[in-house]
């Protein structure tokens, strides 16, 4: 039996302990307890479930030294994006809770009976209660936001369901070490048992999307990996929802007069943007459309020499690494593309590359070029500055849709047109800034059209909870068979009433 056990990716020494792969049979027992625990967490209050997700930010928050440290031997990340990283982990949990206090996430409704234009109808009370449990699977490149105790874990628990998370074989030991910490707080609360579960090993993964205790599942990963296990789900019995975050290349459009206003900042940002935790973010800038001429070639000689004197980065593991190394030397091997890698050597222990800017004249450009590279590395491709629109439409018949579309305007200038050409190939526009970075808020959209998802939800924001909650009306029940939020005298929540909206009181 093979053990897994996370490599330091700074020096490639292998780390301990080391985890036994979790058997078919244990995953059925597994999924069969956080049923049970479903059942328990769905009959509990919003304002319980709220309580518990504030103790387990508290306990993380408290273990704080011990997970950065964990995790920043497992990644290779520093400690200052690791601690930003479990602060915008345990605000999650507490955003999460505040969703459940303000109760519009229910979406309860009541039509009361009557009469209407149809004949009479019936006494009709709908709210969203929860799926059942959820299988979430860990990110390589998030250990704490996107993994056992990320937004997935967060959103699922506040729905009232049960969670089984398959650890990411990048980093097993932050991902026990975070679970141990979470359900110690739980259990200290009174939650039930298996409110929390892991699994280990990638065969796992497979028995766990394939149980029938299991009612949907949450996944940030490859586009194969994605793909895998919606193959695998497609021979249950019973379909389930499948909310994938799979792969993006999230252009961004310097417009002619950004250019000329500033060429020097968008060039500096651009390269910011794309090697970030060296480059390893789904919503890293891949490709940038940059005019020709004077502006333009001031805005690429700034990335040039950004990334010229970057340093050199380090890759999550070596299957990450290798990718990074085979899709930068496919694509400096294109007719027409040239190069600019950081002069730096790369330091031959460990996973280590350096980053890359390439660059390529529009009518040249292919859609065998637009394949996504996860790592430091981002494409320039030079356009007419007399031919915008026209531009980006080539740019988007190559790409495949992605989680953001990024645009560069002038300070006076209007893309309305433009605007709405991105907005229909991306779930998150942005303007005059870079995709990197993912606001936990209740306007967030982190989600696109396929194959950046295959998700018309979020994975981040307020309405991540919507994943994990079905729609259930009542008809003509009498008022103690209904939760209290569909009962005539509850004024806690928003509701809508005989077609009206009601505030909370």
């Amino acid at each position: 039996m093979i053990c897994i056990a996370a490599v330091d990716p700074r020096t490639g020494q292998r780390l301990y302990p080391a985890y036994v792969p979790t058997t078919e049979p244990e995953v059925r027992a597994i999924a069969v307890n956080a049923a049970e625990a479903s059942s328990r967490l769905a009959a509990k209050s919003r304002q319980w479930r709220a309580g518990l997700l504030e103790t387990m930010a508290t306990a993380l928050d408290e273990e704080r030294a011990p997970i950065v440290t964990t995790a920043a031997s497992e990644t290779g990340f520093g400690s200052d994006k690791l601690h930003a990283e479990l602060a915008r982990t345990t605000f999650q949990l507490r955003f999460f809770a505040d969703v459940l206090h303000e109760g519009s996430y229910l979406e309860a409704t009541i039509d009361r009976a009557g009469d209407t234009a149809m004949g009479p109808r019936p006494d009709l009370r709908r709210m969203l209660v929860p799926i059942g449990p959820v299988a979430v699977f860990g990110a390589s490149n998030f250990p704490l936001a996107f993994s056992v105790p990320g937004g997935d874990t967060a959103s699922a628990l506040a729905a009232g369901c049960a969670v089984v998370a398959k650890v990411h074989s990048s980093h097993p030991g932050t991902s026990m070490l975070c679970y141990e910490i979470m359900t110690a707080a739980a259990s200290a609360y009174g939650a039930p048992p298996s409110t929390l579960a892991l699994t280990f090993g990638t065969d796992s993964g497979r028995h766990l999307v394939l149980d029938p205790h299991i009612k949907a599942v949450g996944f940030t990963g490859s586009l194969g990996g994605g793909k895998a296990l919606l193959e695998a789900i497609s021979q249950r019995e019973e379909p389930i929802p499948f909310y994938g975050e799979l792969s993006s290349i999230n252009p961004v459009v310097v417009t002619p007069v950004a250019a000329h206003e500033r060429a020097e900042e968008i060039g500096s940002g651009l390269v910011s943007s794309f090697t970030t935790a060296s480059g390893q973010l789904c919503t890293k800038p891949g490709i940038a459309l940059v005019p020709t001429g004077e502006d333009g070639d001031r805005l690429v000689a700034i990335a040039h020499e950004a990334v010229s004197k970057a340093d050199p980065a380090v890759m999550l593991n070596a299957r990450i690494c290798a990718d990074y190394q085979t899709g930068t030397r496919q694509l400096s091997g294109e007719p027409h593309v040239s190069v600019t890698v950081a002069a730096q050597a790369a330091n031959s222990n460990g996973y280590h590359v350096l980053p890359q800017v390439f660059e390529v004249e529009l009518d040249d450009f292919t859609s065998k070029m637009s394949e996504e590279i996860f790592g430091p590395a981002a494409l320039v491709v030079r356009y007419s500055p007399d031919n915008l629109q026209d531009a980006v439409d080539a740019m988007l018949s190559a790409l495949p849709d992605s989680l953001t579309a990024t645009i560069h305007t002038g300070k006076n200038e209007s893309q309305s047109e433009l605007v709405a050409k991105l907005s229909s190939h991306a779930g998150r526009v942005i303007f005059n800034g870079y995709p990197t970075g993912v606001a936990v808020a209740w306007a967030q959209n982190h989600g696109g059209p396929w194959p950046s998802t295959n998700s018309l939800h979020t994975s981040v924001g307020a309405t991540a909870i919507r994943r994990f909650l079905r729609p259930l009306t009542f008809q003509n029940a009498p008022q103690s068979y209904l939760p209290e939020e569909l009962r005539d005298d509850f004024t806690e929540i928003p509701r809508r009433i005989d077609g009206v909206l009601h505030r909370a009181h």
